[in-house]
């Protein structure tokens, strides 16, 4: 079993993948939080192995976090596009096993 917690700023306008595809583990749990002001923009886009942004979640104002946990999770890599104007803070927590 194997827990990676991390931080990390994605500038504005910008696109970085938050979480790696696991090589040898499994994920069974993912948890990704935008901490940010309430007053400031920050609208992002989560998608899942798609770098295009073709499908994909929206956080912004009252939803600032998307969480999953089980044996049928995603697997693959774990995209961001910050689409608000300021630079936003994510933490990012999964466990593999």
């Amino acid at each position: 079993m194997a827990q990676t917690v991390k931080s990390t700023w994605v500038l504005s306008g910008w696109r970085v993948i938050l979480l790696e595809k696991p090589q040898v583990l499994r994920r069974i749990f993912f948890d990704i939080r935008v901490l940010a002001d309430p007053t400031v923009d920050s609208k992002s886009y989560i998608s899942f192995d798609d770098p295009s942004f073709l499908s994909y979640y929206t956080l912004d104002g009252s939803v600032r976090r998307l969480k999953a946990k089980g044996d049928e999770i995603f697997q693959g890599a774990i995209w961001v596009s910050n689409v608000s104007t300021t630079d936003l803070l994510f933490v990012m927590t999964e466990i593999l096993i």
